[in-house]
């Protein structure tokens, strides 16, 4: 599953910030005719991520893509191939790192993700999971990427986009919660309304919302107000992660919002650059 590729022109700034003016040992050692090939592996299991721009790099140097290729989405087991590229060893050096760091960032993410989403189905099939926009800024588009790559959705992919009301903005308001809700249908009629509440007390008073998105509740308060309001949709949010996903899901949540695979640990990615 390859859901897009980022464009080349922010894959040459990624290029530029490694080899802003060339790479020194390799002119210096005067190899950069040289052929060679630059194969990527799995060093352990993975879900893959950033394949399709670390094959982009390589091409954007004049090097050539060969063999077995991983998409992103792709799980592998340890020493799967990712990705091969050939050419000449001063293209080879300059995509290697920037082509490994980005692989093995995105895919600790998809790996992370998926791990949450696995536990999530195991407590409902039907439970979907989401992730926050609390990614590094400046890497969102990569970043959604690799959530969607390893299964989940965007919770949020701006402010400009979906109405989340939360108790930061209600500070600001003197009218009911029914009052608050026909008001957003009436300016903003295609969307749905996301309501975050701290206890089961708000969660009564905004029932009339599409969803409720439970803030940091216990898996036992969460199962309780779905007996209340079983017509309204729950999204779990604050700590979820794969230890948990399925209590929650199994509570009543199904929608579990996250930023756990933004934190998790890059998947090493092995690299082998050979002469040929």
């Amino acid at each position: 599953m390859n859901p897009y590729t980022l464009p080349d022109h922010e894959l040459e700034r990624l290029l530029g910030e490694d080899a802003p003016a060339g790479d020194a040992t390799t002119f210096a050692l005067d190899i950069g005719e040289c052929c060679g090939r630059l194969d990527f592996r799995a060093r352990f299991a993975m879900v893959v991520c950033g394949s399709e721009e670390a094959r982009r790099l390589g091409e954007l140097r004049g090097l050539v893509p060969t063999g077995p290729f991983a998409a992103s989405g792709t799980k592998l087991q340890p020493g799967e191939t990712i990705l091969s590229l050939t050419g000449e060893a001063a293209a080879l050096h300059i995509v290697w790192k920037t082509a490994q760091t980005l692989m093995e960032y995105l895919s600790g993410i998809a790996t992370a993700t998926a791990d949450i989403v696995a536990a999530a189905r195991s407590g409902n099939p039907d439970c979907a999971v989401v992730c926050t926009r609390k990614n590094f800024p400046g890497t969102k588009a990569a970043t959604v990427k690799a959530v969607l790559a390893g299964g989940a959705s965007p919770h949020r992919l701006s402010l400009s986009e979906t109405l989340l009301v939360f108790a930061e903005h209600r500070a600001f308001l003197a009218e009911t919660p029914a009052a608050t809700l026909a008001r957003l249908r009436r300016r903003w009629p295609e969307r749905a309304i996301v309501v975050e509440v701290s206890d089961e007390t708000e969660a009564l008073d905004w029932a009339g919302a599409d969803i409720l998105q439970l803030e940091k509740w216990p898996i036992d308060a969460v199962d309780r107000i779905k007996q209340q309001i079983p017509g309204t949709r729950l999204a779990a949010a604050g700590g979820i992660n794969a230890t948990n996903a399925a209590a929650y899901a199994r509570a009543g949540a199904s929608i579990l919002v996250t930023s756990a695979p933004y934190f998790t640990s890059p998947r090493d990615v092995a690299v082998t650059l050979s002469a040929r």
